[in-house]
C-alpha cells in the first residue's frame, strides 16, 4: 500500500506512548510471494518439475491453482485447519519509509511435514531448505541427512533468528550453500567459521553479489559469473529467489555450475525488470540474445533449449 504523505508528519512526540494511527492509502497491490513459492514457480517455468513443501492455510486454493498451472507439484503442501497462509503487509510513504507486519500463520506447522514419503514418491534429486519456520528448517535438514538426500542450505532471512549451533546444523554437509553478500558475512559471524572452514563443509558456496553477479566457491576453485545487465530495475523483490530457481533448474538439466549460474543471472534480471516475483515469463528469442551478449555464443547455444516457452 502507498500513503501519499510522510509518516513522520503524523507523529506527536509527546504522545508516542499512546501511538494509534490509521492511514488512508491511495494504492493497494497484492502480489504472490514466499521464498519457497517464488523458487518453485521459477523451477516450474524452466521445466524442472519442482515439488513444493510448505504449510499454508485454507485460503491457498487460488494460489495452488496458479502454481500448478506453472508446473509446480503441490502434493507436499500441508493445509492448516486453523491458520491462514503466511503474509507480509507493508505501507510505504512518499519518503520510502515503511511500516510493515509479517504474519507467519500456518508456517509454524511446516515442522510437521515429513520428507521421506515425498522423496519416495517423487525420487527427489535435491532438497532446497530455505527460509521457513526455524524448527522446520532444522527438522528437514536433519531428515535429509538421515535419508541420504542431497540438500541445499539457504537460511537467508532467518539468519538473525538462528544461533551458532543451529546455523552450523543447517550448513554442514550441504551440497550448495546460498546467500547474498550480507548474509554471507552474517553467516560467518553466526557459525564462527571462516570462509575456508565453510568451503570444507559444503560442496559449493553460491554467493550472489547483486549487480556484480555471483561467486561460486569450492575448496578447489572460485568462479565469478557476471550479472545480465538490467534494462530497468522495476522491483527488486524476488531477485534472489529467481537466481536460485535458474541455478537449480540448470543443475537439474545437467548444466555445469557456471552455466547454471548464468541461467540464474538471466532469470534474476528478468524478475528485477518485472513488478512482482512471479509475474515474469520467458521470451526465447530475447533471452537467448541476452545470454549471447553477456556470456557469448557457446552459452547461448547451451541455454537456448531451456528457454523454450512452456504452457
Amino acid at each position: 500500500m502507498h500513503f501519499p504523505g510522510k509518516f513522520a508528519d503524523q507523529l506527536v512526540p509527546e504522545q508516542l506512548q499512546r501511538l494509534s494511527l490509521s492511514f488512508l492509502v491511495d494504492d493497494l497491490v497484492i502480489r504472490r510471494g514466499g521464498v519457497a513459492a517464488n523458487i518453485a514457480y521459477g523451477l516450474g517455468v524452466l521445466g524442472a518439475a519442482p515439488v513444493l513443501v510448505a504449510a499454508v492455510g485454507a485460503d491457498f486454493a487460488e494460489y495452488r491453482a496458479w502454481l500448478e498451472h506453472h508446473g509446480v507439484d503441490c502434493s507436499g503442501v500441508h493445509v492448516s485447519a486453523t491458520a491462514h497462509t503466511a503474509r507480509f503487509t507493508c505501507t510505504t510513504d512518499d519518503d520510502q519509509c515503511q511500516l510493515a507486519s509479517f504474519y507467519p500463520g500456518a508456517m509454524s506447522e511446516a515442522r510437521t511435514i515429513a520428507l521421506a514419503p515425498l522423496a519416495a514418491a517423487h525420487g527427489a534429486a535435491l532438497v532446497l531448505i530455505g527460509a521457513d519456520d526455524p524448527a522446520a528448517m532444522i527438522y528437514h535438514t536433519t531428515e535429509a541427512r538421515a535419508l541420504g538426500l542431497p540438500f541445499a542450505a539457504d537460511p537467508s532471512q532467518q539468519l538473525p533468528r538462528l544461533d551458532a549451533r543451529q546455523c552450523r546444523a543447517l550448513v554442514d554437509g550441504a551440497r550448495y550453500l546460498f546467500s547474498n553478500q550480507y548474509e554471507w558475512e552474517l553467516l560467518q559471524q553466526r557459525t564462527g567459521w571462516d570462509a575456508a572452514t565453510v568451503a570444507g563443509r559444503v560442496g559449493m558456496r553460491v554467493t550472489t553479489l547483486g549487480a556484480k553477479g555471483a561467486l561460486l566457491v569450492t575448496t578447489a576453485d572460485e568462479v565469478h559469473v557476471d550479472a545480465v545487465p538490467a534494462v530497468e530495475v522495476v522491483d527488486p523483490t524476488g531477485g534472489g529467489d529467481a537466481f536460485r530457481a535458474g541455478f537449480l533448474a540448470g543443475i537439474g538439466h545437467g548444466l555445469a555450475p557456471e552455466r547454471a549460474a548464468q541461467l540464474g543471472s538471466l532469470v534474476a534480471t528478468t524478475v528485477l525488470e518485472t513488478a512482482g516475483a512471479q509475474e515474469w515469463s520467458l521470451d526465447p528469442e530475447r533471452d537467448t540474445d541476452r545470454v549471447r551478449d553477456t556470456y557469448g555464443p557457446d552459452a547461448a547455444a547451451e541455454l537456448a533449449p531451456l528457454l523454450a516457452v512452456r504452457t
